[in-house]
């Protein structure tokens, strides 16, 4: 296993809610907009700021099949991206709190 995918792993499995994302990226900025209504506790990777950004977005790529930004897990599962956290908004809460991050 690369270095990447290692490190993109034990992120996800250390946190409740993971967002890897790009800072400059609107559909990141919508999804933490509804994380951050919702008081949730996340963490943002923003892959631009990251010495191994690139590395880490071909790791995700490889653990979720998806190479865009935003990549979200919620209590270790795969979410998706911002269209999948938006059409998912109604049951969020019961996701977020069972994740403890509520």
């Amino acid at each position: 296993m690369s270095a990447a995918k290692t490190k993109a792993q034990n992120i996800i499995n250390e946190n409740a809610v993971v967002v890897f994302s790009k800072s400059y990226c609107p559909y990141c900025v919508a999804s933490k907009k509804l994380l951050n209504d919702l008081k949730a506790k996340y963490v943002a990777i923003e892959l631009d700021h990251e010495k191994d950004g690139a590395a880490l977005q071909d790791a995700l790529e490889e653990i979720t099949n998806q190479r865009t930004v935003p990549n979200i897990f919620i209590k270790q599962q795969h979410i998706g991206g911002n269209s999948d956290l938006q059409a998912r908004k109604g049951e969020l809460p019961a996701l977020l709190k069972a994740a403890g991050a509520l």
